[in-house]
């Protein structure tokens, strides 16, 4: 239930791994086009093993523990003023979203090419805009439901972690260098997705599936909303992705902002 209160003594234990490496921080490709999206160290991602087994019923609790154990307290980044400090203070609530991740292929953006977002070629389609004179096809099927080209993918597409993270990528930071072409966008999305999600053969079908489970939350302290920031931003973000067999959770987030470009 989001926001809610929890009373419980607390039944998961967490322990950073900060050995844990993300091959797209360390891909050259991928951290020129974060620093001209704007994005570039201040997004942050960490992750954590803990002790029990995870299931989907019990996802609250999960959630409200990782937000009150002292490891991750005094490990968990978030963004001040531009600088990278501890969260430390224990979450009195969570609002906890159940977010789908179910694909397993970048083909779910194929619609994009026929419905006069994109080129054939992938270059992105420029429109006329009272407000922003550098607009294009692609950021307003995203942002704006009045758009003609909104429904080329469909609510449930729309829902799924691959397309956030595709959409937050595609809208970036606030001094964000926009690209002419959707490739970069796309490439760099599958990259991150496949570096965030675990996926698994299914032994009789021989399909791949996701075993990851992924929320999307935001902890509020004794003074209000404390992660991933203080202030409602749609760019300011924070994911919590669990893998229930290796015991694994990584924090995907993003502060909205200017400044600081150490990874």
């Amino acid at each position: 239930m989001e926001g809610e209160k929890y009373a419980f003594e607390s039944i998961f234990s967490f322990s950073a791994l900060p050995n844990k490496k993300f091959s797209f921080t360390q891909d050259k490709d991928v951290t020129a086009l974060l620093m001209k999206w704007s994005m570039l160290g201040r997004i942050s991602v960490q992750s954590y093993s803990f002790d029990h087994n995870f299931s989907s019923y019990n996802r609250n609790t999960f959630v409200q523990c990782f937000f009150r154990d002292l490891n991750v307290l005094s490990s968990l980044r978030k963004m001040d003023a531009g600088v990278w400090v501890p969260v430390d203070k224990p979450a009195v609530s969570v609002s906890v979203e159940v977010v789908p991740c179910t694909k397993v292929s970048m083909d779910v953006f194929d619609p994009l090419y026929c419905c006069g977002v994109l080129r054939p070629s992938g270059l992105i389609v420029k429109c006329f805009h009272d407000v922003y004179p550098d607009y294009d096809e692609l950021r307003r099927m995203l942002q704006e439901d009045d758009s003609e080209h909104y429904l080329a993918l469909g609510r449930e597409e729309r829902e799924e972690f691959l397309f956030r993270l595709f959409k937050h990528l595609c809208l970036g930071g606030e001094l964000c260098q926009y690209e002419d072409t959707v490739d970069p966008y796309i490439s760099t999305t599958e990259k991150i997705y496949k570096d965030l999600v675990s996926v698994t053969k299914d032994p009789e079908t021989k399909k791949i599936r996701v075993v990851s489970t992924v929320f999307k939350v935001c902890a509020k302290d004794e003074s209000g909303r404390c992660f991933p920031g203080t202030q409602e931003e749609e760019q300011t973000f924070a994911y919590l992705i669990v893998d229930p067999f290796k015991r694994h959770v990584t924090v995907f987030a993003h502060f909205y902002g200017v400044g600081n470009f150490m990874v």
